[in-house]
Formats: C-alpha cells, structure tokens, sequence
C-alpha cells in the first residue's frame, strides 16, 4: 500500500429508513463503534463470500493438509492488488475480515437468543437457557 493509503477517504452516503438506521446505531453504540465504522464493517463482512465446492463439501478434514489456505491466499491476492504491502498492513487487512464474520456470527447468534451483549458486564455471554 501507497503512504497516506488511510487518508485517502472517499464519502459513500447510504439511504436506509429510520427505523433500520437506529438498529444498526443501537447495535454500533453496543459494540462501541461510530456509525460509520459499523457499516464498513457490515460492508466488508457481506463483501466476503463464503462458498464451497462440492467437492469440497464431501473432503473431510483429514485429507485436507491446509484447510483455508485456498480463501486466505485469495485475500492475500485481493489485499496485495498491485501494490506493496507491509507485514503490519497485510495482517489489520485480513483480520478485518475475520472481524466483519465474528460481527455477523454473533448478530445471528444475538437474534436467535443464543448470546446476549450486556453493556453493564461489558462483553457477551452465552444465553441462560436452562431457567434459572
């Protein structure tokens, strides 16, 4: 990547109704984020697919001596993208994308009342479904 890479921001304006945009700022102000830093981070976790091949699907586990090297050297590809990168600037890209698929894991998660967030205790925990 060029020097002042970071600082060279474009301006995206994206309309959604008001009752999605005090979703998505109620779920940034629980996460801590701006509302910009969320939605790039929604941005980049559906920009991410995750598809597998049939054969894939049948492989198990074992015969694969790599698993995710396949993905991971795409990104690598897709980050590099004709430029120099550092070992620093290589890593913060590549962890971006596990944050967006931990963001949207833990949504699903949030909607399916098998996690909850708690402000108060400042973290997730797993939902108490037993009764007690």
């Amino acid at each position: 990547m060029t020097d002042g890479a970071d600082t060279d921001r474009k301006e995206v304006r994206v309309s959604v109704s008001a009752h999605q945009k005090a979703r998505w700022r109620e779920h940034a102000d629980e996460l801590g984020m701006n509302q910009s830093e969320f939605v790039r981070t929604m941005t980049q976790a559906g920009r991410r697919g995750f598809t597998v091949s049939p054969d894939e699907a049948e492989r198990t586990d074992s015969e694969d001596e790599t698993p995710g090297v396949d993905g991971l050297e795409d990104r690598v590809f897709d980050v590099l993208d004709d430029d120099y990168c550092s070992w620093d600037e290589l890593v913060e890209a590549l962890t971006e994308d596990i944050e967006g698929r931990l963001e949207t894991t833990l949504q699903r998660l949030q909607r399916e009342n098998r996690v909850e967030y708690s402000g108060r205790h400042g973290g997730y925990s797993l939902t108490n479904t037993d009764g007690d």
